[in-house]
């Protein structure tokens, strides 16, 4: 596989690197040195600006591992014995039958699908069609639910409409007040750090809302310690000062939205006394945050898994969406408002069919008329295509509860990221058919029936959306090894044995494309307008863009909304107490928090190494020391 790469002409050693969203161009050079490549930060794509972390500079470890799985293999036996090398043709064969033996006895929902947030915009769509068409059956969902899902639902119902941030990562240096909730940038995207850097340069206020004192943290000018869970009470001390000194922006507020009564009113009683009493962060703290942030030119709000995880993550998040809608600080030049996506194609992978409740172009499947576009792109009736189905979680306890029979995991390793893992390794051990599609052996797949050789991010072209709303394309660079395959083919194989291969006859990636492109044409994320042509030469694209003259759209909400009356919501938000309060006899609160050498599950094992190293040297340190 090295020596094909140095025999490819130059400009297709470069791609993007796997990992965060915020999807870094990378260059491929051949070395000397094993494993014959070096990763180098791409200077041509405009988003990180020609860096990379530790994360990207380790991308290629994995692809190129020793113990990356490269045939299928097969459980000779019910009890999860040693696996098995076997044919394509014989793995794709039975997994087929045993899923059409399933469903003639338990019905078509006795299959589901789990996918996943790094995967391609046309994987990420052919594993919603594949389960609707192929499978016939309404259960599917991904691990982007565990990650965004607050977040797009306060998005759809504050603006109509889920773009992770509502602007480029360009406007940041502009703002002159930025606000950084539940996110910890510096070691989850570090290459968006030079943004803030630049911004703080120009005479920005930093600020962070975190429980830790992070790396982020030690670049700004305010850090707010608030407890989990305290999110909604300290936002509404802030807009409870702005709207009792008249701070907000009168005429934008009254042209431009609706429910400023509602949340004036319930903001009313959270005074800034109040606020510190309940939360423990100073008053002072609170009025200064307020006003500097209401009496700032531009300013930015970015939020992210911290405080969209929890129970009360869509009013959490609502909250601070309502921060930027009262001030004004929205559809303008260094002013928005962002979730921080955190997977590779995060927001890619929630558009188009992955989700239980949606057809591409973030269509609902409940809706008549998404259905009968949908359903003439895929040349089936609208009653043939099922309706919606669970969440990930809830997915995972149908497979419990026995109403999910067999499983196909593509892309996820929801052993180790789902909640109660006792029960999901439970599950999992129930399963008649479980089936992954990886490149490794992951902790999911050590409960499986067959283990199929997918493909990496190097070997399968396709295009991604970064967490900006940019989509991207991203070519191959390397062949695949072994007899693995491209995930796209092994789902459109997998149709043909089930019968319905009629719906799924492409001539290539491209083809995929296209189609999802007319799928999505007069939906919310509408692609109709993007051509693997128009992405190679403008690097990116940022949706909606409804045609082929239509050059994109960078800036959201310049001119109105995208509810039906072009206005944004406010809402009275009246916070609930965190779910599990601390007592004598439980006075210790347990969060997450990120380290930069950390991605997803860990399993990958280019992960594994570079963290192994990380705690080495800190027990090293810490033993000297």
């Amino acid at each position: 596989m090295i020596e094909a790469l140095r025999t490819l002409p130059k400009e297709q050693t470069s791609s993007h690197c796997c990992f965060c969203s915020m999807q870094c161009g990378v260059e491929l050079v051949p070395s000397d040195k094993n494993p014959g490549l070096v990763v180098k930060p791409s200077p041509n794509f405009p988003v990180a600006t020609g860096r990379l972390c530790q994360k990207g500079l380790n991308s290629l470890e994995h692809v190129l591992h020793p113990e990356r799985v490269t045939e299928p293999l097969a459980r000779m036996n019910s009890t999860f014995g040693a696996w098995s090398p076997v044919t394509w043709d014989d793995a794709l064969g039975d997994i087929a039958k045993q899923i059409q033996e399933l469903q003639q006895e338990y019905g078509h929902d006795a299959a589901a699908v789990y996918g996943g947030g790094s995967l391609t915009n046309e994987v990420c769509y052919l594993l919603g069609k594949f389960t609707r068409v192929a499978l016939r059956s309404k259960y599917i969902d991904y691990n982007g639910r565990y990650c965004m899902s607050s977040a797009a639902a306060a998005s759809n119902q504050a603006f109509g409409i889920d773009r992770g941030m509502t602007m480029p990562l360009s406007e940041i240096p502009k703002a002159k007040y930025i606000i950084l909730a539940g996110t910890n940038i510096a070691e989850c995207q570090p290459t968006m750090m030079p943004y803030l850097l630049e911004a703080k340069k120009n005479g920005a206020v930093i600020v962070t809302i975190d429980p830790r004192n992070t790396m982020t943290s030690k670049v700004a000018d305010i850090h707010v310690r608030l407890q989990p869970g305290f999110d909604s009470v300290f936002v509404n001390g802030l807009l409870h000062v702005i709207v009792n000194e008249k701070l907000y922006a009168d005429s934008f507020v009254q042209e431009r939205t609706v429910g400023f009564e509602q949340l004036a009113e319930a903001v009313k009683s959270f005074t800034p006394a109040r606020v510190e009493e309940i939360t423990g962060v100073l008053e002072g703290m609170v009025r200064t945050v307020a006003r500097g942030f209401a009496k700032a030119e531009t300013g930015i709000v970015l939020t992210a898994r911290g405080l969209e995880q929890q129970v009360n993550g869509v009013e959490n998040t609502l909250n601070y969406i309502n921060l930027s809608v009262l001030t004004g600080k929205i559809g303008r030049p260094g002013c928005g408002y962002g979730a921080v996506t955190g997977q590779a194609n995060g927001q890619g992978g929630r558009e188009h069919g992955q989700k239980a409740d949606q057809l591409p172009g973030y269509r609902s499947i409940e809706d008549p008329a998404a259905r009968e576009h949908v359903a003439s792109v895929w040349g089936i009736r609208p009653e043939e295509l099922p309706g919606k189905g669970v969440s990930a979680y809830e997915l995972l306890k149908k497979v419990d509860e026995g109403e999910i029979k067999a499983l196909i995991v593509l892309g996820s390793n929801p052993l180790v990221s789902s909640p109660n893992s006792g029960m999901v390794e439970r599950a999992l051990q129930k399963l008649k058919l479980l089936v992954v599609i990886d490149m490794f052996e992951s902790e999911t797949a050590r409960y499986a029936h067959y283990l199929l050789p997918g493909s990496s991010f190097l070997e399968g072209e396709g295009t991604l959306t970064n967490l900006e709303g940019r989509v991207f394309h991203r070519g191959k660079v390397l062949e695949l090894p072994g007899s693995s395959k491209l995930d796209y083919e092994i789902i459109c194989e997998l149709a043909d044995r089930l019968g319905r291969g009629a719906y799924f006859q492409y001539s290539g990636i491209e083809d995929v494309f296209n189609e999802l492109a007319r799928a999505s044409a007069g939906g919310k994320a509408d692609y109709s307008g993007i051509t693997y042509d128009r992405l190679k030469s403008e690097k990116g694209l940022f949706w909606p863009c409804p045609s082929a003259d239509h050059p994109g759209t960078p800036y959201m909400f310049q001119k109105s909304f995208h509810h039906a009356d072009g206005k944004a919501r406010l809402f009275g938000i009246t916070p609930k107490m965190p779910a599990e309060p601390i007592d004598t006899d439980y006075p210790f609160v347990l969060t997450t928090g990120r380290l930069s050498n950390h991605y997803l599950s860990g399993y990958r094992r280019a992960e594994r190494k570079v963290c192994i190293r990380r705690l080495q040297y800190r027990w090293r340190r810490s033993i000297r020391g």
